[in-house]
């Protein structure tokens, strides 16, 4: 069963954006800084120091804890929140002409920055969401309710196995190597970016469950009428970040050298600690929900540069992966270690906030966000 929401046509107006969701997008900017910036620091995946001494284990723990796993999936609940805001105000021949755009900069950004791009998934699944999903039914949407609660009980599944078949021993973490990551050359990253990013995006693209979960939510204008939904948003963020938080915990202290295990048992726990990820993309987006209705819907000045961060995230987004080729490939400053890769991120993400609050001043938009437009509204 098909719906017709009400539209409004062309694309949103400033003065039409609801505070949390661009909230949301300019904090955990910070959060895929920190990430990307580690990733390309090690040159691998998850990107954290498999011999930790001294604070670099408080850094190892925040990251596994708050960060690992757990970015990303905001990224996907608001992705998914816009495509039923867009689909309100366009036909959907708009938004898969957006949507084959972002497969465009993602074939882009993986060949010339970096191969952990997630725009090209953004958009293979905003294709698939608007011929298949958007404009559904409720009873239809409620499908992905239930998914969520079978990933729930499998998640549990998962950790008790994990606690169960636990045993000590000395094997430690280690990153995944990405070839691209550690070439010697430009010309040579590249050609092994061109080979990285289709398998990165396949493996990204089951996140399309969590990417209808925004769907869900947005069919409900969560965000936009957050004093609705209160109960709402104080459940969700308390359930799934307890979720997130209690599932990273094992893996965590293992990162952070406090625990030591058999190699089975790390994997075991780096298991658990992915899948109850996925439940920080809510539980975030519910906590910045809260902060918007504690606000008013007002932005306070220490959070303008924030907010306009979220109005330009996928230009902040792209900044980022400049800044990181700059910094630590081998080809250029190559710089190194724990807390080079964490104070890198910290002054990139002020940066391009600072930088977003300036072109928000102007009236402008981020440069990509304004390529994206052209692409989608021709």
């Amino acid at each position: 069963m098909t719906q017709t929401l009400p539209r409004t046509p062309g694309p949103v107006r400033r003065s039409e954006r609801a505070l949390a969701p661009d909230l949301a997008r300019g904090a955990m900017l910070l959060f895929i800084a920190l990430a990307n910036a580690a990733n390309f620091t090690f040159a691998g995946q998850p990107g954290l120091d498999p011999d930790p001494h001294g604070l670099a284990r408080v850094v190892n723990f925040f990251m596994a804890t708050f960060v690992d796993s757990r970015a990303y999936p905001v990224f996907a609940v608001m992705f998914g929140y816009g495509l039923v805001q867009l689909a309100r105000r366009n036909p959907d021949r708009v938004l898969l002409r957006r949507n084959t755009a972002l497969v465009a900069f993602g074939l882009v950004h993986a060949a010339l920055l970096y191969f952990g791009d997630f725009l090209g998934a953004y958009g293979i699944v905003g294709i698939v969401a608007t011929l298949l999903l958007v404009r559904r039914g409720d009873r239809v949407h409620r499908v992905v309710l239930w998914l969520w609660g079978i990933q729930t009980v499998y998640a549990l599944f998962l950790a008790g196995t994990a606690i169960a078949g636990a045993h000590g021993g000395s094997a430690g973490i280690s990153n995944s190597p990405n070839p691209s990551l550690a070439a010697d050359t430009y010309g040579r990253s590249i050609l092994d970016r061109l080979v990285e990013w289709p398998v990165h995006t396949a493996t990204v693209l089951p996140f399309i469950v969590i990417v209808w979960l925004g769907i869900w939510a947005a069919r409900r204008r969560v965000l936009e009428e957050p004093a609705a939904h209160r109960t709402l948003l104080r459940r969700t963020a308390i359930v799934s970040l307890g979720i997130s938080t209690l599932g990273a915990l094992p893996y965590a202290a293992m990162c952070a050298g406090l625990v030591h295990a058999d190699a089975g048992t790390v994997g075991a726990m780096a298991r658990v600690h992915a899948v109850t990820g996925e439940y920080g993309g809510p539980g975030y987006v519910a906590l910045f929900g809260l902060v918007a209705l504690r606000l008013a819907g007002r932005t306070p000045r220490i959070l303008a540069p924030v907010v306009a961060l979220g109005q330009r995230s996928l230009s902040g987004y792209l900044w980022q992966s400049l800044c990181w080729v700059a910094l630590f490939s081998p080809w250029a400053l190559h710089l190194g270690g724990t807390w080079a890769a964490a104070l890198a991120a910290l002054a990139v993400w002020a940066v391009s906030a600072l930088g977003a609050q300036a072109m928000s001043a102007r009236g402008h938009r981020g440069p990509a966000e304004t390529l994206l437009r052209k692409f989608a509204y021709r």
